[in-house]
C-alpha cells in the first residue's frame, strides 16, 4: 500500500495538451511528452510518437533498468517482439519487460500515431531532446559515439 491516510487528497494534476513539449526527430517524427516521469513521481513515463509515412524507427535494442510498452492508436506500426517483426495495428499493444529486445518503426505509406510508456518513470526525455538537437544541428555521430549515447540512456542494440 502506497498511500496510508484514511482520507482521499487533492492531489491530480492537469497538464493541457498545449504545454506538453513536443520534439522532432531527424526523420520528421514528433514525440510529444505527454506525462514524463517527472509529472508522474516518477512511477511511468507516457510520450505520443507520430511518425510520418516511411519514419522509420528504433532498430532492436533492449534496456536493462525499465520496461517499455507500445499502443498503437493510428496506422500501421511495425513492432519487434525480440523474434519477428509483427504488424501493429489501431488498438494492439505491446509490452516489453526490462532486457526484452524490440524495436519499431513505420514503413507504411501513411502517417502512424503510437503512444510509448515506460516503467519506472525515467527521464526518458533527455535522450529524446538529445536525438532532436542531433537531428537539428545536423551533427553525424560516429558509431562509437552513437554507441556511447546509447548507453548513457540505458539502451544497448541488440
Amino acid at each position: 500500500m502506497t498511500y496510508t491516510s484514511e482520507f482521499g487528497a487533492v492531489s491530480a494534476a492537469h497538464h493541457p495538451e498545449a504545454a506538453q513539449e513536443r520534439v522532432v526527430t531527424k526523420s520528421g517524427t514528433i514525440g510529444r511528452f505527454v506525462a514524463p516521469g517527472s509529472a508522474t513521481q516518477g512511477r511511468f513515463g507516457l510520450y505520443e510518437w507520430r511518425m510520418r509515412a516511411r519514419a522509420g524507427g528504433a532498430g532492436a535494442h533492449f534496456h536493462r533498468t525499465f520496461s517499455e510498452s507500445f499502443y498503437v492508436v493510428a496506422g500501421a506500426v511495425r513492432l519487434y517482439d525480440g523474434s519477428d517483426w509483427i504488424d501493429g495495428r489501431p488498438g494492439d499493444f505491446l509490452h516489453v519487460p526490462e532486457g526484452g529486445v524490440h524495436g519499431f518503426r513505420n514503413d507504411s505509406d501513411a502517417e502512424a500515431v503510437m503512444l510509448i510508456l515506460f516503467a519506472p518513470g525515467i527521464p526518458r526525455e533527455t535522450y529524446f531532446r538529445e536525438l532532436a538537437e542531433i537531428a537539428t544541428t545536423g551533427r553525424t555521430l560516429s558509431e562509437e559515439e552513437w554507441t556511447d549515447l546509447f548507453a548513457r540512456h540505458d539502451q544497448y542494440r541488440a
